[in-house]
């Protein structure tokens, strides 16, 4: 079966969505868009885009982002923004994974152990920096602050092993 060009419209929504998703992009930290391995081009025209200070060269530039967005397939790229947002099913799975490490390494001096056999790459003395820290917290923010710092370095842990 033949398939039938698509319409102006179409192609124009299709376009706007491709310039979205570029929009989104310009938006993230160069280590995130290092995790996402974008062609080169397109690396480089993201950089551009977040180097400028004009708000019509910004305009340009994002217009030149949707147009190289126009000759990838957008598919794995959006699949991967959602894990960094958390919103895959996946990631959430993995935060919760390791927010279940972090209350275990917080309560029980055993679990060290077990996350360290499970991670061998793990720094362990960091970990147990991270670990002195929350249980040396005296007021509530500290600990909330040392409790997220923990959280960051155990999945900072979990990504460097696989």
């Amino acid at each position: 079966m033949e398939e039938l060009p698509l319409s102006k419209s179409e192609q124009k929504r299709r376009a706007l969505r491709l310039q979205a998703l570029g929009r989104e992009l310009t938006e993230l930290k160069p280590a995130q868009l290092y995790q996402l391995t974008l062609p080169d081009q397109l690396a480089s025209a993201i950089a551009d885009y977040q180097r400028f200070p004009s708000r019509e060269a910004r305009r340009r530039q994002l217009q030149f982002i949707g147009r190289l967005m126009r000759d990838l397939n957008p598919e794995p790229i959006e699949f991967a923004l959602e894990s960094m947002r958390g919103k895959s099913a996946e990631a959430r799975y993995e935060h919760h994974q390791i927010e279940r490490w972090r209350e275990r390494l917080m309560e029980a001096p055993e679990a060290l152990t077990e996350f360290l056999t499970k991670f061998p790459d793990a720094d362990r003395q960091g970990l147990r920096h991270q670990l002195r820290s929350v249980r040396k917290a005296k007021t509530e923010p500290e600990r909330k602050a040392a409790s997220r710092a923990l959280f960051r370095f155990l999945k900072t842990a979990v990504h460097e092993s696989d």
